[in-house]
């Protein structure tokens, strides 16, 4: 399974974002039908309606909680706001029970870390992130 977190930890997913953990759940992410796979580029274009997430593996009575988050704001050589609003992390969280989670209060300073812990989640049981890349003005067009 180890082969499994590699490219979290290679993006720094692992380390920045959460701490190590083991998969043991699929999860896929596609953006109009094109899947995100981890440390793919996607044009911002490309992800504006909302994703089509799928959770393969658990029971039909499992309940979880999935997080999005961008760990690199304003920019990865100067992350100061780094879980605020360009890299987007997908983060799935099985929970032990059904329950509610409580909302931050604000997308300033989010630390997923501290969420999960604040609402009794454990460690992930799937991660997947992408990168946004700018698009030139003539292609949004």
């Amino acid at each position: 399974m180890a082969r499994i977190s590699e490219p979290l930890i290679v993006g720094r997913v692992i380390g920045d974002v959460l701490d190590s953990f083991t998969p043991s759940i699929k999860m896929s992410i596609t953006y109009n039908n094109k899947q995100v796979c981890n440390g793919h580029e996607f044009y911002p274009s490309t992800v504006t309606n909302k994703p089509r997430v799928e959770v393969q593996g658990g029971d039909m009575r499992s309940f979880f909680t999935l997080v999005m988050t961008d760990p690199d704001v304003p920019g990865p050589s100067d992350p100061y706001l780094r879980e605020h609003l360009h890299w987007f992390v997908f983060v799935l969280f099985k929970q032990k029970r059904r329950q509610s989670v409580t909302p931050p209060s604000s997308r300033d300073h989010f630390n997923t870390r501290s969420f999960a812990a604040e609402n009794d989640l454990g460690l992930p049981v799937a991660a997947v992130y992408f990168n946004a890349q700018r698009e030139t003005a003539a292609r949004r067009r």
